[in-house]
Order: structure tokens, then sequence, then C-alpha cells
């Protein structure tokens, strides 16, 4: 008789999506699957739901930059009525795969995608269950029975074979609900739908503050274009004095999308295993992030662009950053937005990629692979240096969103302060916040907003916001952490008041980063440094700290098939 293997997925959202997918593909004998949703959607997941968008949002990526599901995103619009293609704003003949999608009509077609998977699963004989409304609150390892009970509610248990969490976003509150007024995110945007004539002070200036703007933007006033044909931004009777002000620690905008060449090139430029090895040999077992740097970023103009490289060829890390962020930084912000938007309209008309850019969103994804094998100084380095602009350079904001951010600005509605790395925010007394900051005279400012909303993204967990308590009481989950090279490193560190290192029995010094220990494969590692084949984990949030970079569908496309191959070969 053939043995089943029962995998549960924790969360049906896009990483879950892309886990099915993977696993359906794979030769597995027996493969049943049971999949546990909290929402009562399929593949939406958070960031294109309600939860997590309303009409006016917009995704950053188009179909071409997508990793395969089963049909396109061009099939799909093909494929939508007129009532429905009215209803979000697509005109079908002027629609490819170039464009980007408003991201609820990008819930709607990857929830179609679940059910055309579900079709292919039943078809190859893979029994699914789908169980949705089902949040859950445990996982229970049974490792003398090599079995995993999956705890849904109160009551609700299931006993399966392997469990692969893909629980997506978290954005925890701690005063939003009990000060008005102060967001802890602008999730889910309804909460925004606010008439406020007064200034608004917003958090950050990412994808997460645009979402954001858009909406706040459109319950005190409209975008309108006047006679040029330029989008312009017309402020309603009643918010007369509203405003948005962004605070940010660098004073610069996010980039802008472009025409990317080769929107999967981060694939060809992961390392092999032979190679890391090699490297943390000659690094006293570490992998060093100035060689990831090199590798996968510098010596790659080489062929493509021999006159950048020319001029980067003695560039350390630091000098890089440095001179891409002074030249960014000698402008107004909201004018290099603007000199920075035809530039990306050049691009996408000529289709020409601007190939820095794309190459340095290609080394942020291919450094979470060896990030685990990083010394505490380099992920200290990374975290400083280089993550601040791949922040910016990554997020490729949508021409849309950019037309409307310099109408805005243009309005008078919208301007940026930058307020360095020593600001910090407080809840107000009873509603609002107060952000305190530093002037170029170094005196400390107060103000305080009627309205503030943190806009700083997806943080990473700690190890002691991991959800699954039974896992955290018997052992079965350990803090990620990284070992310092240098003593002397270490000691500055902690005269610094860093506070999140400890001393292990042998004198070697640890940083402890965001999140839990994962191997290669992405099982759980447990108090004893043992990997779990029963449980693997790929929800961003709590493995920050071995994976710094968010990169979406593609991390989600890429962990998921590492995942699917490892149980396949029976791991």
């Amino acid at each position: 008789m053939q043995q089943e293997i029962h995998i549960a997925i924790i969360g049906g959202g896009p990483s879950g999506l892309f886990m099915y997918k993977r696993l359906i593909e794979q030769d597995i004998a027996g493969l049943k699957i049971s999949i546990f949703e909290s929402r009562k959607q399929l593949g939406a997941g958070m960031p294109y739901s309600y939860e997590g968008a309303t009409a006016e949002h917009i995704t950053n990526v188009s179909d071409h930059e997508i990793p395969p599901l089963v049909t396109s995103i061009e099939e799909y619009v093909q494929s939508l009525s007129e009532t429905m293609l009215k209803a979000y704003g697509i005109d079908a003949d002027d629609f490819n795969r170039y464009k980007v999608v408003p991201r609820l009509l990008f819930g709607r077609y990857l929830s179609e995608q679940f059910i055309l998977l579900k079709r292919l699963a039943d078809d190859r004989g893979i029994e699914t269950k789908v169980y949705l409304s089902s949040q859950v609150s445990d996982i229970i390892d049974l490792e003398n029975q090599n079995q995993v009970k999956v705890v849904v509610g109160s009551t609700d248990t299931y006993s399966v074979d392997k469990v692969i969490i893909c629980t997506g976003h978290k954005w925890p509150t701690r005063y939003e609900g009990n000060v008005e007024h102060y967001f802890e995110s602008p999730y889910p945007p309804s909460k925004l739908a606010l008439k406020t004539n007064h200034t608004v002070g917003i958090r950050g200036a990412s994808l997460t503050a645009i979402d954001a703007i858009r909406t706040l933007a459109r319950h005190n006033g409209t975008f309108q274009r006047n006679d040029k044909g330029e989008l312009i931004y017309q402020i309603d009777t009643g918010s007369e004095n509203f405003k948005i002000l962004l605070h940010t620690r660098s004073g610069l905008l996010p980039a802008i999308r472009f025409h990317q060449e080769e929107p999967f090139l981060a694939h060809s430029l992961l390392i092999s295993e032979e190679e890391l090895m090699l490297n943390r040999l000659e690094n006293e077992g570490f992998v060093s992030l100035d060689f990831l740097f090199e590798r996968n970023f510098k010596s790659q103009f080489k062929v493509k662009d021999p006159d950048f490289y020319a001029i980067i060829e003695k560039l350390s890390l630091e000098d890089f950053v440095e001179t891409v962020l002074s030249l960014r930084g000698q402008k107004d912000p909201f004018e290099g937005f603007r000199e920075e938007y035809q530039q990306s309209l050049n691009s996408i008309r000529k289709e020409q990629s601007i190939y820095w850019k794309e190459l340095l969103a290609a080394l942020s994804f291919t450094l979470n692979y060896p990030a685990k094998y990083m010394s505490a100084e380099d992920m200290l380095r990374l975290k400083k240096v280089l993550m601040p602009l791949i922040s910016i350079v990554i997020a490729f904001v949508p021409q849309g969103s950019s037309r409307e951010l310099l109408a805005l600005h243009d309005a008078g509605r919208l301007d940026l302060i930058n307020v360095g790395d020593g600001s910090h925010l407080e809840p107000g007394e009873h509603c609002g916040a107060n952000y305190f900051y530093s002037d170029e005279k170094g005196e400390v400012l107060k103000t305080h907003y009627k309205t503030f909303v943190d806009c700083v993204g997806q943080q990473a967990m700690g190890f002691e916001d991991f959800p699954f308590k039974s896992l955290v009481d018997n052992g079965n989950i350990s803090p990620a952490y990284l070992r310092f090279r240098s003593v002397d490193r270490a000691k500055a560190e902690l005269l610094a008041g860093n506070d999140h290192m400890f001393v292990a029995s042998d004198g070697a010094i640890f940083l402890q980063v965001p999140g839990i220990k994962i191997d290669d494969r992405f099982r759980l590692v447990d108090q004893r440094g043992s990997s779990n084949d029963r449980i693997f984990m790929m929800a961003v949030p709590y493995i920050g700290g071995y994976n710094p970079d968010y990169s979406g569908l593609d991390f989600c496309a890429s962990t998921s098939s590492i995942i699917a191959q490892q149980i396949a070969e029976g791991g």
C-alpha cells in the first residue's frame, strides 16, 4: 500500500500559493495537502486584499517581473468581462505584460491561480483540503511520533507529517486603538479614510508611506488633469489646512520603476555551495560581505557597462554607498524625484534598463542565502551601510504613484523632513504623536501631529514575538545569532550600548539578530542546534535576521522551491 505524506501549509496568501505550486510539481508519492488560511480568500494575503489595499493602490511589479504561476496576468486580464475591466480602470486593448495593475485585482488573479492549481492537483491525484477562516493558534511538534499537531482556534486539532509556515505579514499594535489618530501601520487602509484639516505626520517614505499618502489624499481632495494634461491636486472644502509631512532618516524619496532587462537576474547570481564554502574557508568560517559585493555587484559591470565599472572599480562598499547617496542628497528630494521620474519614463519607452539599480536589487536578493554565515560585524555593516541604499533603490515606485506625489508637492500638500538617525517617536497623550529630532544646529525639536501614521514598513519580528508558543516552550526554535570575528569590535558595540549581545561558554561573543534560526533548507533549528525535518519556515517577519531582504514574490518562489525539493528528497 502506498504510504501517504500529509503536509500542512499554514497561510494561504502568496507564500502559501507558491508553496502549493512547488509541492504539486514535485513527484511525491501519496501526497496530501491541507491549507489553513485565516481569511476568507486564498491567494491574496494581506497586501492584495482589503486588509492591505483599496481601489487606489497598485502593484509595484508587472507581469514580466512575476515568477510564473499557471497563467499570466496578461492572459487573466484578457479573460475579464468589460464590466470587471471598467471597475478596475483597465483598457484590455492597451494592456501588456509590462503594466502594473490595481492590487485588489492582483489579489483576484492570485486567488484564481489557487483554483487552477487545485484542479491540477486533482488531476494528479493529490488530495487538497482547504480550511478558510481558520486561525492556527499553535503548532506542536510530536517528535517521538514523527508527526506535527496543528491547532486551530481553541479546540480543533489536525495531525500531519510536515508543516510549512507561510503566515506572511505581521503588523503588531501597541498604542493604536488607545490613542486616537495614532496608527502603527497604514493597514487596513480603510482606517485612513479621514477628513483631516491639519498636517498629518508620517514616518518613512517607503511604499508603505505611499500607500498612506494615496488614501489620505483622496479623502481630502481630488487629482485632476489641467489644460496641458498634467496631473494636479485640488483640495476639498473643509480640508484647506490638509498637508502630509514625511519624516525620513536619509532625507530621500524612494526610487521609481524602470525597465528591467532581466527581471530574474538574481537567480543567475546565486552562489553555489562550493563557492560559498571556499570563501568561508578563506575567512575563518565567515562569508565576506565585501566578497559578495564584489562578486554579485561590481564585477558584473565589466562586460555590461565597462564605463561604470571604471568609476566604481576602486570603491569600497562604504565608498560606493556614500557616493550614490551624496549625489541624490545634493538635490532637493522632490526635484531629484522629478528628474528620476523622467529617467524612468525614458527607460521604459526605450526598453533600456538602469542597470546598476537592477543589479543592486539582484544583490539584495542574493544576500539572503549566505547572510546566516556572515560575521556579526558584516551584518552590522549590511544593516547600517548597504540596506538603507537598497531600501531606497528597490522600492520601484510605480509611475502613477510618482505623478501623484509630485502633484501633491506642487500643490503644497506634501513635503519631507530629514530627521537623521537620532529621531524618535512618542504617542500623544490624547491623540496623534510627538516627533523628536535635531535640527542642523543640534537643537532638539518636538512637533505634535494630531494624526500620525507609522509607515516604516514590515519590520523583522523578534524571537519573543514568535506566535506558536508550544514550539517556543518545547525548545523547537532558537534565537538567531551571528558570531563576532573581532573581540575589539564586540567590545566597541557593548560600549556603544548594543544590548543584543551575549558571551558563550567558550568566550565567543555573539550578536542576536531578529527572529529565529533556520538552516539552508528553511527548517527550524532547535535549542540543541538540530534541524527539524518536520517543520519549515518561510514567514519572512520571523526570519529577518537570516534573510535581511524582503523580496516579495521572488522570495516566495525561490524559498518554496528549496523547501519542496527538500521534502521530495525525503527531508
